[in-house]
């Protein structure tokens, strides 16, 4: 199915309506439809009716409304789930979650200037734009040290993020303080939480839209995954079990997914200059986790050699955004 949509010839695509962001988007949702068992050929029952369906009502808007965030919402948020699994099982080198910080760092660079700070501009102006830009920093910043504090443990850990214990992921490093005497674990559950609530929400703005949120889908994937990794790495050193680890983190997922299911039906009818306030508002959020948390994080734990990743991940955010 994949190969039909990608050999789909050019004079058929423009009769259908399709556009490139379309149908690398499609290529995209298609792959991971494809990675499910109940949607695979050898499995001919309803599932793959639906996916029929599914690749046949692309160019007529999906379906419902509905549908189409629900399943944008469950591929942004698998991360989280997939992350929990991992960290909950697996400890990697140190510079390899230094460069998967960092490169999500690149992607969400993109995704907040041109599919968040951009549209919130040209949808409210300027003074709108800034305003809910500087209110989402300052909340997450104020939310973000307060969560750090209640991180800390019983004795001094080292500068940064106390709820982003990256050791505690790592095989060759030993967990901090905040997580083994601390709550690094669940602070980190909360900032994530707090930071992909106005990021889904703009997600699911997007999807009504021509530019379809790709990048952003992508930036919000790729930052969800070291960030449950580390966050259920941080629980497990903590004494919590797995199955608590895996059932937190996939609340968060449905909480999540919630949220970009209310972004498209909801927000994406209000008005233009009322929207603007929530992407400029997801756009400051997104910034201050930037500065305050994954970059210097990237840095400490993998040096300047992160540069590179986080150029990677910026190109290749900026490649899905122009498609």
């Amino acid at each position: 199915m994949v190969t039909k949509v990608a050999r789909l010839p050019p004079p058929l695509a423009q009769a259908l309506g399709w556009t490139n962001r379309q149908i690398a988007t499609e290529l995209f949702m298609s792959a991971f439809l494809y990675s499910l068992p109940a949607c695979r050929p050898e499995r001919a029952n309803s599932s793959l009716r639906c996916w029929g369906q599914h690749v046949r009502s692309w160019p007529t808007g999906y379906g419902t409304d509905v549908v189409r965030a629900l399943i944008f919402g469950v591929v942004a948020s698998s991360a989280l789930v997939i992350g929990a699994l991992v960290g909950g099982r697996v400890s990697l080198p140190k510079r390899l979650l230094a460069a998967m910080l960092a490169f999500a760092s690149g992607a969400l660079i993109t995704a907040l200037a041109f599919e968040l700070f951009e549209d919130s501009y040209e949808k409210g102006g300027i003074w709108r734009a800034a305003a809910g830009l500087f209110v989402g920093a300052a909340v997450f910043t104020l939310i973000s040290q307060r969560l750090d504090r209640l991180a800390e443990g019983h004795r001094p850990s080292d500068p940064g993020s106390e709820k982003l214990d990256v050791d505690a992921a790592t095989s060759d490093t030993t967990p901090n303080p905040a997580s083994t005497t601390g709550a690094a674990g669940l602070a980190l559950l909360a900032a994530v939480t707090l930071d992909g609530v106005p990021e889904n929400l703009a997600l699911g703005i997007s999807l009504s839209e021509e530019a379809g949120g790709l990048a952003l889908l992508v930036a919000i994937f790729v930052s969800n995954f070291p960030e449950a990794l580390v966050g259920s790495a941080s629980m497990k050193t903590q004494g919590r079990s797995q199955r608590f680890i895996l059932v937190t983190w996939c609340l968060c997922a449905v909480l999540l997914t919630i949220a970009v299911v209310l972004g498209s039906v909801f927000l994406s009818t209000v008005s233009d200059t009322v929207v603007s306030l929530p992407l400029a508002f997801a756009a400051g959020a997104v910034l201050a986790s930037l500065a305050d948390t994954l970059m210097p994080e990237a840095y400490e734990q993998g040096g300047p050699t992160v540069a590179l990743s986080t150029t990677a991940g910026f190109v290749v955010s900026f490649v899905l955004s122009t498609l």
